[in-house]
């Protein structure tokens, strides 16, 4: 089952991202303050984000985290997979499949293109997101913190 945030599962969430950022698929952890922050903003409601629970025989098995911004290049809106997580125990049972399945067609309509950033080690999400239809760009990225 895949539900959208909601304050009833903050617990869950807040400790799932905490297990994410404590996990060889990201460069490095994040302030804890974060995590509550994202949680707060999406259960209020924002253009700029969504964020889902994946539920699997009731239990919480994952969650995701989309940001939404706008590209000429794309022609279009574009959704940023920012954080997609599926607990250990349950990994390798489909959650990661029907979860891409639940976004092209909850957005399909809605967005001109997809993207997410991967760690080069994390081959298999990689084949999981090749499987999905996602192709590689041949951008490098550049950031700089603010907060």
């Amino acid at each position: 089952m895949i539900l959208p945030f909601s304050d009833a599962y903050r617990k869950d969430l807040v400790q799932m991202m905490r297990e994410f950022y404590h996990s060889p698929a990201v460069l490095s952890p994040v302030p804890d303050e974060h995590f509550d922050r994202t949680v707060n903003l999406v259960c209020q409601g924002t253009p700029f984000a969504a964020g889902h629970i994946m539920l699997q025989d009731e239990k919480p098995a994952g969650y995701a985290l989309l940001a939404f911004t706008y590209s000429n290049e794309a022609g279009g809106m574009v959704l940023w997979l920012e954080e997609f997580y599926v607990r250990p125990d349950f990994r390798g049972k489909g959650l990661g499949t029907e979860y891409f399945q639940y976004l092209f067609r909850e957005y399909d309509d809605k967005i001109a293109r997809m993207r997410l950033e991967i760690e080069p080690e994390n081959e298999k999400a990689l084949r999981l997101y090749e499987r999905m239809g996602l192709e590689k760009l041949p951008y490098e990225q550049l950031y700089r913190e603010f907060i």
